[in-house]
């Protein structure tokens, strides 16, 4: 299982293919606060609700000087079909190797119905405008987490 995050440390530097196959790096954001989030499968009932409600309060997250970033296994074609699909905004990265996923913890072993296997673990991380962890919150829930965030950040109304 891969190391949890904790507040303090210092972000795991990625460069990852979003829904078009150009690079995004986390560096790209710097000077800038980043709220990445950690997602098991495009076009799903709760990663489309999550991904959604990201997109719905992109802007009030932007105007508190916030990227979002959504990061899954998906194929950059099957992100680019989500994002059409749902008519998203946010900026989703294509993680087949796992390799993001489990340098921020965010990807190991699950229980679902009984059944233990390995997997992407529902996470967001907030990372701050010099490259460091501001919090580590793991084992999130697709419905409601957004609204909870921007309460617990204290961001918009």
């Amino acid at each position: 299982m891969s190391e949890r995050l904790q507040a303090g440390d210092t972000a795991p530097a990625f460069t990852l293919p979003d829904a078009d196959g150009k690079e995004v790096s986390l560096a790209d954001h710097l000077g800038r606060k980043v709220i990445v989030y950690f997602y098991p499968k495009a076009l799903t009932p709760g990663c489309t609700k999550q991904a959604c409600d990201f997109t719905d309060n992109l802007e009030v997250f932007a105007g508190a000087g916030y990227d979002v970033i959504g990061i899954s296994p998906d194929a950059p074609e099957r992100l680019g079909k989500f994002r059409e699909t749902e008519q998203l905004k946010v900026t989703l990265l294509s993680d087949p190797a796992h390799e993001v996923l489990e340098a921020y913890g965010a990807y190991g072993e699950k229980v679902n119905y009984g059944r233990t296997y390995q997997g992407v673990i529902r996470s967001t991380i907030v990372v701050d405008e010099q490259g460091r962890v501001e919090r580590a919150l793991y084992n999130v829930r697709a419905t409601g987490h957004v609204a909870k965030l921007l309460k617990d950040l204290e961001v918009g109304a």
